[in-house]
């Protein structure tokens, strides 16, 4: 079975830099040996959607949503833990 190979973060977003900079995916593919995939996933993902000041990625997005829900479930402990304290 092939080993699944791990990149950091700074590496795949050099390696879509490089992309936006004018470097091929097949170029990229070559020189680094990451598959052109595997590179066109991180395009997608590390690419900001809007180019103002403040731009989010994909995966930005994916990130605060993932907060968001986890402060959504934490609100409603709380609510809970009022209410029970409200009763005594």
């Amino acid at each position: 079975m092939k080993q699944k190979k791990k990149y950091n973060d700074d590496f795949k977003k050099t390696i879509v830099e490089l992309y936006h900079t004018g470097s091929s995916v097949s170029a990229l593919s070559s020189e680094y040996g990451v598959s052109e995939v595997t590179i066109y996933k991180w395009i997608k993902a590390l690419t900001p959607i809007s180019e103002e000041t403040e731009s989010l990625t994909p995966k930005d997005i994916a990130a605060i949503q993932k907060e968001n829900l986890r402060m959504k479930q934490e609100i409603e402990i709380l609510k809970k833990a009022m209410a029970i304290f409200a009763k005594k």
